[in-house]
C-alpha cells in the first residue's frame, strides 16, 4: 500500500481502512496484474474442466484454454447477489476431493415470532453486550436489534459457533454490577421507578420492551424485593434466547465449510492427489472472525499458492 501511495488509518480493534476509498485496493490489484502480465477474461463462464496429460482443459463459451496448473479461487456461497455459486465445490468433488457441508457464517440470526413480535419496536437499537454460545464461546461487542432478529458484531461472531436448537445467552449490561447498582439507587432514590432506573443503563425503548416482555408493572425501587429482582432484572445479564436460524447466505459475510483442508497441502494449497490443482480462499473450509481475518486468509493462501507456482516445473 505504501508503494502504491495508498493512505490508511486504524479504527477500533485494530481495523484498518483506506483514507479515501476501497476502490484504491481494487486499483492496486489491477495494477499488480498488469505488471505481472496477467490476462483477464471477465464474464467468461467456465463450462467444464477436464484433466489432460500435463494439465487441464477449460471450456469457455469463447473457446478452450489449456493450462498446466489450475487455481480455484471461486469463494463460497455468501452474497449470491454478487455472483456466488457452488462451482468451486462441484469442481472439487469432480476431482475426488471431500467437501465439508456448508452453511452461512458471520450472519445475523432470526427469532421465533413469539419473541420477534414484542422486540419489533427495537429495530435499529444497538447496545454493548456479551453473547455466549452453549459451547462456552463468548464475544463482547455491540448487538443490534433488527426487524428479523439480532445482528451486530457480537451476533455475527457467535453465529459461527451456534448449532440448531441451541440457546444464546446475552448479557446486556456487561460492565455493570447490577445488584450493587440497584442497592445504591434504592438507597438514594427509593421512590424512583424501576423503569427510570434501568433507563440510566439501557436505551429507554429497550427498557420499555423488557417491561412488556416480562409483564413487569410500573413499580418503584422500594417495592422491588429480592425475588422480583431475580425474576425481572437480573435476567438482563443472562437472557437466554433461542433463535430459529439465520438470514442465510444473502447477508452472510462468509461461508462455513468447503473443500476439506485434509485434501490440500498446508504449505502450497495444492491438492494432494491431483497434481497442478490448487484451491485457495473461501472455497476452502477455513473461516475467521470479523476484523479482516477472512481477507487475511484469502491473501495468505493466495501468496502461499503463488510461491509454489513460481518454482513449479510447469
Amino acid at each position: 500500500m505504501q508503494r502504491h501511495g495508498i493512505a490508511w488509518h486504524e479504527k477500533t480493534l485494530g481495523q484498518l481502512f483506506c483514507d479515501d476509498s476501497a476502490q484504491q485496493i481494487v486499483d492496486l490489484l489491477l495494477a499488480e496484474c498488469r505488471q505481472g502480465q496477467v490476462t483477464l477474461r471477465q464474464r467468461s463462464e467456465v463450462l467444464s474442466v477436464a484433466r489432460q496429460d500435463g494439465g487441464f482443459l477449460l471450456t469457455l463459451p469463447q473457446g478452450e484454454i489449456f493450462t498446466p496448473a489450475l487455481v480455484v479461487a471461486t469463494g463460497g456461497l455468501s452474497m449470491p447477489g454478487l455472483g456466488a455459486t457452488p462451482f468451486g465445490y462441484r469442481l472439487a468433488q469432480q476431482f475426488g476431493l471431500a467437501v465439508i457441508p456448508t452453511r452461512a457464517a458471520l450472519v445475523p440470526v432470526t427469532l421465533h415470532k413469539p419473541l420477534l413480535d414484542p422486540l419489533a419496536a427495537l429495530a435499529g437499537v444497538a447496545v454493548p453486550a456479551v453473547v455466549s454460545a452453549e459451547d462456552g464461546t463468548r464475544f463482547r461487542e455491540n448487538i443490534l436489534f433488527t426487524h428479523r432478529g439480532l445482528s451486530g458484531p457480537a451476533i455475527l461472531q457467535i453465529s459461527s459457533f451456534w448449532q440448531t436448537g441451541e440457546f444464546l445467552t446475552l448479557d446486556l449490561l456487561p460492565e455493570v454490577a447490577l445488584s450493587s447498582f440497584l442497592s445504591e439507587e434504592t438507597a438514594a432514590h427509593p421512590n424512583q421507578s424501576l423503569k427510570n432506573t434501568l433507563a440510566k443503563l439501557l436505551p429507554r425503548r429497550l427498557v420499555h420492551c423488557w417491561h412488556q416482555l416480562h409483564d413487569i408493572p410500573d413499580i418503584s425501587l422500594k417495592q422491588l424485593t429480592p425475588r422480583l429482582t431475580a425474576q425481572w432484572v437480573l435476567p438482563l445479564q443472562q437472557w437466554r434466547v433461542q433463535h430459529n436460524g439465520t438470514e442465510g447466505y444473502r447477508t452472510a459475510e462468509v461461508t462455513q465449510g468447503g473443500v476439506d483442508t485434509r485434501c490440500l497441502s498446508s504449505k502450497t494449497l495444492a491438492c494432494n492427489d491431483v497434481p497442478g490443482l490448487y484451491f485457495i480462499g473461501e472455497v476452502v473450509d477455513v473461516i475467521g472472525w470479523l476484523g479482516g481475518y477472512n481477507f487475511q486468509w484469502a491473501w495468505s493462501s493466495a501468496w502461499a499458492c503463488a510461491q509454489a507456482l513460481a518454482v513449479a516445473p510447469h
